[in-house]
């Protein structure tokens, strides 16, 4: 059977815990960086099958398949990343070494996404062991979420069945993340006509690119989000010229743009292309703003047992779900990313309650 589950295994919350902890201290051992993660992936895998479990495999993503699929039942993914950023140089604590004090686990990718792949998991092994569920229920740990790589969750939807929902188990302090903003990079030129810059000479695209960087600047989009709030666009990068007395003929700079779920990413860089004298290049429009319907049972639930539904800033896989997807998982946003980067052991048990409860 696709993803058999043994029917002797404790399923209670400490012991589900317990061993989601041990999980994860094995993960934070191996150095997973986005395309590296072949080594985790294997480890994961192997785990899976000691278990007496069945995943399937496409590149450095792997998925369990419940028990039992029905066609005649809609289908709910859990999905979490195995990848994880680099180390920045303020580690004060090894990145590779789990490091236990007190309730906390120190270690590189303990908060993002560790925390909800394991948890996820355990949560998929206790209800796929019911026999009384109404839907299929799918877990993929993917890869290249840090990067959005084409090699990460894009590259197997088309392997699993038909999706109808998505829980993302990002770190949301276990408060559903129910819309999500998108992102957009635009590679802008401004040109000009070289000259000396002695006699003024030429036509300096350094001057030609400030209106439109001044419009990045100070454009405000019409529809704003109740959830999400403006499209935000920032210029990041710029350079221009090649020494000092030649008006420089070309100038370049970068935006980043993030769209809310008001706009498609064709929208706005139509809208982009009429306001500006620039070249507008987009480097993709693939990573699109996402949000699910906060009337949709998942999420009505959730708020029936306390929760509060909100937007996010930060992009995930969800970018590239084209189905309704929802972020809720252990540990905290303002984590991931930083120096000694933790999740706790009450965060994971409070996860795996959560999400047994809510899909049971």
């Amino acid at each position: 059977m696709p993803g058999h589950t043994a029917t002797n295994m404790d399923f209670t919350p400490e012991k589900l815990t317990d061993e989601a902890f041990e999980l994860l201290e094995h993960l934070v051992r191996i150095p997973s960086v986005s395309r590296e993660e072949a080594a985790a992936a294997d480890f994961l895998e192997a785990w899976l099958r000691r278990r007496g479990l069945s995943p399937q495999r496409h590149g450095h993503n792997l998925w369990l398949l419940p028990p039992a699929l029905r066609e005649d039942r809609p289908t709910l993914l859990l999905n979490a990343h195995i990848d994880t950023v680099k180390p920045s140089d303020g580690w004060t604590r090894p990145p590779f070494e789990p490091t236990r004090e007190g309730d906390r686990l120190y270690g590189l990718g303990t908060n993002d996404c560790g925390g909800g792949l394991v948890t996820l998991l355990q949560a998929w092994r206790a209800l796929t062991a019911r026999k009384d569920l109404p839907y299929n229920l799918i877990y993929l740990a993917s890869a290249e979420e840090e990067v959005s790589g084409r090699g990460g969750v894009e590259s197997v939807l088309d392997k699993l069945p038909e999706i109808d929902v998505a829980l993302v188990g990002e770190p949301t302090g276990l408060e559903p993340a129910v819309a999500e903003k998108g992102l957009m990079v635009l590679d802008c030129t401004a040109h000009g006509r070289s000259g000396h810059a002695a006699r003024r000479e030429g036509v300096n695209a350094l001057y030609e690119a400030l209106p439109d960087i001044h419009w990045f600047r100070t454009k405000a989009f019409e529809r704003v989000s109740p959830l999400l709030g403006e499209v935000v666009m920032s210029v990041t990068m710029i350079s221009a010229g090649r020494q000092h007395n030649v008006v420089p003929d070309k100038c370049q700079f970068t935006v980043d743009v993030r769209p809310n779920e008001c706009y498609t990413n064709e929208e706005l860089l139509a809208e982009i292309r009429r306001a500006v004298r620039c070249d507008v290049v987009p480097r993709s429009t693939r990573l699109r703003s996402s949000s699910i319907d906060t009337s949709h049972p998942l999420i009505a639930r959730l708020c029936a047992m306390g929760r509060t539904p909100f937007g996010s800033p930060t992009l995930s896989d969800q970018a590239l779900m084209p189905f309704p997807s929802f972020k809720l998982g252990p540990g905290q946003s303002s984590r991931s990313h930083t120096a000694d980067e933790y999740i706790c052991r009450s965060e994971l048990e409070a996860a795996i309650r959560l999400y047994t409860e809510l899909l049971a």
